[in-house]
């Protein structure tokens, strides 16, 4: 009789977020698919951190605009992920026996995937999140989630006790054990948040997934419901500590900062390390050719690029053209976007496949501008017209 065949530890990653705060850059397009740091998505990060962890089955949830996202991660292959057994998997709602609908919450995602999950006969399930930017070896959780016995493992960060109100805060004992969760507390009694990172026993979150679907009443969601009922039947909840770089790219502004992060020496936090490699889908390119004339300080250009400007502490990603007398400054450029000579974009993200035609004129630094500052926008596949003013925290 064959062994049945089984997986210690399977990721579920929540990928059907809508990014309502990132505006036009979520138009057409799943949250995890979003450009970052020029020539990856956002979803590139916990599908890589999967695969050096040493976790093989992903099933990956998507729900709004999955287009892009489903065709950008295909069988797999571009991160290791195509396999006979395991591999990566796209889980959209689909119909059941009698009726279809889409997934209420977090907790009810995993829910209306059980079957998937029970295909492998895991011992444990990470849940993770497809909209963080971060590097993280979750084999280590795993360790420490065996060695506290616990039933439910949450990574924590460690946050400046005056930003602690903007996050889920987890109290604990001094073993690590989690006594209590607070969301968004106004008096926050300690600084660990929540990173929506969870390691689970298998049969106690089906458990408690099948009791939360009978809850009429129930925001069907992990942090409002599924971790408060662990707590009030006293399971053995702990928290990890994590102290890498770690960031929710959720809005305009976060998103921005986390690839003027790849910038900063300062910032511990770097794409390229052949020890914990970040894979993606990347399509061949020629050669990026920076003309002589050109000018270019510290910034990040990909591959495929035509540079005759001026670029100053800015994302380049690829296939992009930047013309002579053109100035990037401080901004964020994703793919196959041109720019025209004498345009001049600053503190600003413009969107895949755009045309800055010429003379145009986009954003403005926080010392030019007396109120109202914030990054400029550009959505996907906009023509921006000759000689037009676009004013900082435009949105287009």
């Amino acid at each position: 009789m064959l062994e049945m065949r089984r997986k210690e530890c399977i990721a579920m990653l929540l990928a059907g977020g809508q990014g309502s705060r990132l505006k036009v850059l979520t138009e057409h397009t799943a949250k995890p698919a979003v450009p970052f740091g020029g020539k990856y998505r956002i979803i590139d990060f916990p599908l890589s951190n999967c695969v050096n962890s040493g976790i093989d089955t992903v099933g990956i949830l998507t729900q709004y605009q999955p287009l892009e996202l489903n065709d950008y991660i295909g069988n797999g292959q571009s991160w290791g992920l195509n396999r006979n057994f395991g591999g990566a998997h796209i889980l959209p709602p689909y119909a059941k026996s009698k009726k279809s609908e889409w997934y209420k919450g977090t907790a009810n995602a995993i829910y209306q995937n059980m079957h998937f999950i029970d295909l492998f006969h895991p011992e444990y399930v990470l849940v993770l999140s497809g909209d963080h930017i971060y590097k993280m070896d979750y084999s280590k959780m795993l360790d420490y989630h065996k060695e506290k016995n616990s039933e439910c493992t949450i990574a924590v960060l460690d946050v400046p006790l005056r930003e602690a109100s903007r996050f889920g805060i987890m109290n604990t004992k001094e073993d690590g054990s989690i006594y209590e969760f607070e969301e968004k507390p106004e008096h926050p009694k300690s600084t660990k948040a929540s990173m929506g990172i969870y390691i689970f026993n298998w049969d106690i979150l089906k458990q408690y997934l099948i009791e939360d679907e009978k809850n009429a009443g129930s925001s069907n969601d992990f942090g409002k419901n599924i971790i408060p009922n662990l707590l009030a039947d006293h399971r053995n909840l702990f928290a990890y500590s994590f102290s890498g770089y770690w960031k929710d790219v959720g809005t305009i502004e976060s998103l921005w900062e986390a690839n003027m992060d790849l910038l900063n020496p300062e910032v511990p936090f770097q794409i390229k390390d052949p020890n914990f490699k970040i894979y993606a889908r990347n399509y061949a390119q020629p050669s990026t050719f920076v003309f002589s004339a050109s000018e270019v300080h510290n910034s990040l250009i990909a591959e495929g690029c035509n540079i005759y400007g001026k670029i100053e502490h800015s994302i380049i990603s690829t296939g992009c053209r930047i013309a002579r007398n053109a100035t990037v400054t401080d901004s964020v450029i994703m793919g196959n976007t041109v720019i025209e000579e004498g345009a001049v974009v600053q503190y600003a993200i413009i969107g895949e496949n755009c045309v800055i035609h010429k003379n145009v004129r986009i954003g403005a630094s926080p010392e030019e501008t007396e109120k109202g500052w914030g990054i400029s926008v550009v959505g996907a596949g906009k023509e921006v017209e000759e000689g037009k003013i676009i004013n900082a925290n435009e949105i287009i």
